[in-house]
């Protein structure tokens, strides 16, 4: 089958395709508060051999769920605190999923 020319694929969610004032626009903030976040270690996007930052839409959700507990009243310490332990809760989550897989195959 001949590939449409017409057709659109939508990256990967882990894909880096948008740069800073793109990611910045589609988030309605400013391209230094994307600086600060990197800065502080709150998100790190891909880089271009030349170095040029790019942005994934898994970026993007993680500076969204910062603009969320941003809001709630953390500072980017309290923030970088929450998301780390959300990240092993999700780790501990699949790891207890895929245990209760192997003891379902027995």
């Amino acid at each position: 089958m001949e590939a449409d020319p017409g057709r659109f694929d939508r990256p990967r969610r882990d894909q880096a395709v948008y740069g800073i004032s793109v990611a910045a626009e589609l988030l309605s903030v400013a391209p230094q508060t994307l600086r600060v976040y990197e800065a502080r270690g709150l998100v790190e996007p891909s880089r271009t051999a030349g170095g040029t930052r790019r942005y994934s839409d898994d970026d993007l959700d993680r500076v969204r769920r910062i603009g969320e507990l941003l809001a709630a009243g953390l500072n980017l310490a309290g923030v970088r605190e929450v998301l780390e332990i959300e990240l092993e809760n999700r780790r501990l989550r699949a790891e207890l999923d895929e245990a209760r897989e192997r003891l379902d195959r027995r």
